[in-house]
């Protein structure tokens, strides 16, 4: 099994887990496999999501959905993006590049430890 390979079966194997993070923080993972589409280009829809307390995502990067990425410019000069991936951290939504299923969790678990070290979660 490759590197590449691995990340993937670890990414969707935790399909559906949840945890507690500490402080009223807790995370949840979504992961299956779907058709290879030009919006979802490596087979894997995905959505990993840091909630706080009382239920409202904190942080996230998915590709659930075409995103409408936060100062995205109009008109004939803008970025257009086929894929879905991205991310959201508050209310601003980010296009996110998504490399390996790997990287992702690594990505997604470096952001949620920068979050709750903010919030004053984690030293």
């Amino acid at each position: 099994m490759t590197e590449d390979q691995w990340g993937l079966e670890t990414l969707l194997e935790m399909d559906g887990q949840r945890g507690e993070l500490g402080g009223g923080y807790w995370f949840k993972i979504e992961a299956h496999r779907v058709p290879v589409t030009p919006a979802v280009p490596h087979g894997v829809k995905y959505s990993l999501t840091l909630h706080a307390f009382d239920g409202p995502r904190v942080f996230g990067i998915d590709n659930a959905h075409a995103p409408k990425v936060t100062g995205e410019r109009r008109g004939p000069g803008r970025v257009r993006r086929v894929e879905f991936d991205h991310q959201h951290l508050g209310r601003k939504v980010s296009f996110y590049e998504y490399v390996s299923a790997e990287d992702l969790l690594t990505d997604f678990f470096a952001k949620v430890d920068a979050v709750l070290r903010e919030k004053g979660v984690q030293p």
